[in-house]
């Protein structure tokens, strides 16, 4: 992304170069961990138009108070700007109104922090009416809580979220009820849609189609494995949120003489920015209205179990962490022939599962392993179907148990 927000500014020449900062506090876990090779944001970075230069990494036991990562760091950080004459720093972490603007007065240049790039890569994605006001309304609501850029931001349509405008850019307050009114009407223009989309689903449901929803952490490969499945021609490209938009297809099953309804949703990622699963909650619905969930993994990557982990907990976060799954271990065609699975199809004992839930290796790339997923789908509709027929005769049972017998008065 160019450093230069001005509407009126000629197209760079080259990508923005920025300057990635992790900070290390020591409290790793599975939700909350530390990226020491700062990889993801480097994904996160180029997705959204920059060229990483520089990583930086501190550590602190806290963060501090006035710039983040203290003013040694801060010093350190400087030099490097100006050595590779950088147009931006990207932090890894949520960082205060206050913080980002202590950096950049020390900096001189933009800051960004983790939470406004994924922003911002979501204003590039967004295709769909849906999408734009979900990404719109999530880019309302982060602004409000930093007052220090212009309105002329808000009135951008396309285009990068204006973060990280370029130089001299004024930072003059917005006026906070210029932004409540303009959140109340997207908000009120984002019900509409949702209640178009509701009365789709509802129609769905009511004519009885199976629906299965494919999620996983960005990247893992649903778009590719989705028009693998449908033979459609979604938008896939190996970087992070290639689609934000949810597709929805049927998908015939022989095994099961009968068709599904599939649907591509929005990839998970860690420390996705609470307003944004908030915002797109709508669309993330299609997860929690499933009869069944293809939990895409990355089988090539090495925190394939961090990953999953965040995915579970997003999913149980909208509603989704009660809807059977399969998981299905996508990219085979990466993993080295000595690391490849011997068998297509087993079972994984999942955290906080009764049961082990069936695993699926396969290549959406190369097609190994789709006929074996489209078996495992179809057995899931199967045992669907024996369990409505179940349920109809046990109504039916208590229905007549109900009825007195003719005569008996």
């Amino acid at each position: 992304m160019s450093a230069s927000s001005s509407p009126a500014a000629s197209p760079p020449s080259e990508a923005a170069r920025a300057i990635l900062v992790g900070v290390d506090f020591g409290r790793h876990s599975a939700k909350q961990g530390f990226d020491e090779s700062l990889d993801e944001l480097a994904l996160l970075a180029e997705s959204a138009g920059d060229t990483p230069v520089a990583k930086v990494i501190a550590r602190r036991p806290a963060p501090d108070a006035a710039l983040f990562v203290g003013s040694g760091k801060a010093d350190e950080i400087k030099l490097l700007v100006q050595a590779h004459q950088a147009h931006t720093v990207l932090f890894d972490q949520a960082i205060s109104p206050a913080q980002q603007r202590n950096l950049e007065r020390v900096l001189g240049v933009p800051v960004a922090d983790r939470t406004a790039l994924i922003l911002e890569i979501f204003a590039q994605r967004a295709k769909s009416h849906e999408g734009k006001l979900q990404v719109e309304l999530a880019r309302l609501q982060y602004l409000a809580t930093r007052l220090v850029r212009r309105w002329s931001h808000l009135e951008r349509q396309s285009g990068g979220i204006g973060m990280r405008g370029g130089p001299g850019e004024a930072q003059i307050e917005l006026d906070r009820r210029m932004i409540d009114e303009r959140i109340k009407q997207t908000k009120e223009r984002l019900k509409r849609v949702q209640r178009q989309r509701g009365t789709q689903r509802k129609a769905r449901s009511r004519n009885g189609v199976f629906k299965v929803s494919l999620v996983g952490y960005t990247n893992a490969g649903k778009s590719t494995l989705f028009n693998a499945l449908v033979k459609a021609r979604t938008y896939a490209a190996d970087q992070l949120f290639a689609t934000l938009d949810t597709t929805t297809r049927s998908l015939y099953l022989d095994q099961a003489g009968a068709s599904v309804s599939l649907s591509d949703t929005v990839g998970f990622i860690r420390d996705l920015p609470h307003k944004l699963v908030e915002a797109f909650r709508a669309t993330l619905q299609e997860a929690a209205d499933a009869d069944l969930l293809l939990h895409v993994v990355d089988a090539a990557s090495p925190v394939l179990d961090e990953q999953m982990v965040e995915v579970e907990r997003v999913l149980e976060e909208i509603g989704a962490g009660g809807v059977p799954q399969i998981l299905v271990y996508n990219k085979q065609d990466l993993l080295p022939e000595d690391q490849r699975p011997r068998v297509a199809i087993d079972a994984l004992l999942r955290p906080g599962a009764g049961e082990p839930t069936p695993r699926v290796f396969v290549s959406a790339v190369d097609g190994s392993g789709l006929a074996e997923l489209r078996g495992l789908i179809a057995q899931a509709v199967q045992a669907s179907h024996l369990n409505d027929e179940a349920d109809a005769s046990h109504a039916d049972d208590d229905g007549d148990a109900a009825v007195p017998p003719t005569g008996s008065h």
